[in-house]
């Protein structure tokens, strides 16, 4: 019987389980699934820990949540097309909501496929090798409860491990002598702790907009935020500032390129994340920027050195889950004979080459956000996951944008119609800013 390896049980993943389990449903033969979750749980990056630096067994916390993340766009453009907010919580609800209602959401849609008992957790994957003369792999795990290492034969590897977990972090003169907090946003946990202080994120991105807006929230006294290219450019609040790049720091004084300096109590590196898969050989490992077309996978999911290897949710992402879903489904298919990925390796790098064109194509960001809403267009098209209003999801990231820079600390209260049922999005009872306790009841208390 076909085997198939999937690794990690976080959104993507949990896509490839609900693809096979839903064609199952619909009468198909499916393979044996074996997912490998190296958590004790799943949810992948909602699946929140207060571990920092190593988790219980001493492995790399996978995990970059942080208590009071809020999703920071509109959750109309990440709802599954199969199982909607309002079939899980039986009304519809806000449209920004916070991590404990999300995972609960990613949860539901799991529990009812009943997939649970595909996956192993507290399982690292600790090697894929690909075996020449059979046509499969060969993946070794570490099964931490049991503390056993085993070997298995599988057809086909999928590798859903994400990629917002393994930190970039520069290095700055005087960082060694720095007296306070210096810490990358993969382990930041709890704005509170930086309450009364002055925080300066280093980034321009969306981690230094919502940790910075987390931490202006519960009480920081300042935020500042240093860019390399460009500002964010949005009407900040009083207390928050943006400088040129950081040049260097000296005692608690950080000195900027255009010559200005600021007294600052913790520093929060907002400089992103590596694709980093340290369980996979060079010839089965994707290296490849955060972009939209990613280097090396034909329609964006198979790896073009050899085909039968298949990544997930690797893009850089405007669209999330229903593109991870779309994704699943579409390797799915090929694992099922349904699609046929051609033989000629020289026309799925002539596939690569023509993403990355397009994609370079324009640096503008409603072209990034409709080049990816044209992805998940073609990829549904050829699958039978629900097609939906991939063009109705774009509008409402157009009307995303717009809300920030009409109100950057407002843009929450906003709300959507939901692309599957119609339904509008009902305004949440608390502004953002006043919403202090991001628990599920709290939120659900319309």
């Amino acid at each position: 019987m076909t085997k198939i390896a999937v690794i990690g049980a976080g959104p993507s993943g949990l896509a490839a389980l609900r693809a096979f389990q839903s064609a199952k449903m619909k009468g198909a033969e499916i393979p044996e699934i074996v997912c490998f979750e190296k958590q004790s749980d799943w949810g992948g990056l909602w699946n929140y820990t207060w571990r920092t630096g190593v988790d219980e067994n001493g492995e790399p916390v996978h995990c970059s949540m942080y208590r009071y993340l809020w999703t920071n766009g509109p959750k109309e453009g990440l709802e599954f097309a199969d199982y909607s907010f309002e079939e899980h919580f039986g009304k519809q609800i806000a449209s920004y909501p916070p991590r404990a209602v999300m995972m609960d959401y990613i949860e539901g849609r799991v529990k009812k496929a009943n997939v649970r008992d595909w996956i192993r957790f507290s399982t690292v994957v600790r090697w894929v090798e690909y075996n020449e003369a059979t046509n499969d792999f060969t993946v070794t795990v570490h099964d931490m409860v049991a503390d056993k290492v085993t070997k298995d034969r599988f057809d086909y590897v999928i590798c859903a491990s994400g990629h917002f977990s393994s930190p970039n972090v520069p290095e700055y003169p005087g960082f060694d002598q720095f007296y306070g907090r210096i810490v990358h946003a993969h382990d930041f946990r709890d704005a509170r702790e930086f309450a009364g202080q002055d925080v300066l994120l280093v980034g321009a991105s969306y981690s230094a907009e919502d940790i910075g807006s987390q931490c202006w929230k519960y009480g920081a006294k300042t935020v500042t935020t240093s860019y390399r290219s460009a500002p964010m450019g949005f009407n900040w609040p009083d207390n928050w500032e943006e400088k040129p790049a950081l040049e260097r720091v000296e005692g608690k004084t950080a000195f900027f390129k255009d010559g200005t300096s600021k007294q600052v109590d913790a520093i929060i590196l907002c400089t992103g994340y590596k694709h980093y898969f340290p369980f996979l050989p060079d010839d089965l490992r994707l290296k490849t920027k955060n972009r939209l077309a990613t280097h090396d996978l034909y329609k964006g999911v198979v790896y073009v050195h050899n085909p039968k290897m298949f990544f997930l949710g690797m893009q850089d992402q405007w669209f999330t889950f229903n593109m991870f879903d779309a994704q699943a489904w579409y390797v799915r298919d090929i694992i099922l004979g349904r699609i046929d990925v051609p033989a000629d390796k020289q026309v799925l790098l002539d596939d690569v080459a023509e993403r990355e064109a397009r994609e370079e194509a324009s640096d503008d960001v409603k072209y990034a956000i409709k080049y990816q809403g044209a992805y998940v267009k073609e990829l549904i098209a050829d699958t039978d996951y629900p097609s939906f209003d991939v063009d109705g999801a774009c509008k409402a990231f157009f009307e995303w944008k717009q809300h920030k820079i009409d109100d950057i600390m407002g843009f929450r209260n906003n709300c959507y119609k939901s692309l599957m049922t119609g339904t509008m999005a009902p305004i949440h009872h608390t502004p953002w800013k006043d919403a202090l306790d991001d628990s599920m009841e709290a939120y659900l208390k319309n």
